[in-house]
């Protein structure tokens, strides 16, 4: 039996045209101070890519993307939430 038990370390690395989208809650607040989450208005998401698979052009990590809402697969990671998707499932880069 271990006495001190260690977390394990463990990564994703995306294969092919696979991308990992660490998905980013976005909230709307209306003048009369109610918030709208995100997910209830539009039928897309957004997210920052922290991982990209050696066949997926144009995106880089640390980009910010849009993508449908039930696309890819969702995954949990030590604790994290992120999405598992193909390159060409994604809408757009957002330049903010």
């Amino acid at each position: 039996m271990l006495e001190n038990p260690q977390p394990a370390q463990v990564s994703l690395e995306p294969l092919d045209d696979y991308v990992i989208i660490e998905p980013v809650d976005e909230e709307t607040e209306t003048r009369t101070g109610l918030i709208i989450p995100a997910s209830s208005d539009t039928g897309c998401k957004s997210g920052i890519v922290t991982a990209v698979g050696a066949e997926a052009s144009g995106v880089e990590p640390g980009d910010k993307v849009l993508f449908p809402k039930g696309a890819g697969y969702d995954v949990r990671l030590a604790g994290t939430a992120v999405k598992v998707l193909r390159r060409g499932e994604l809408i757009a880069r957002v330049n903010d």
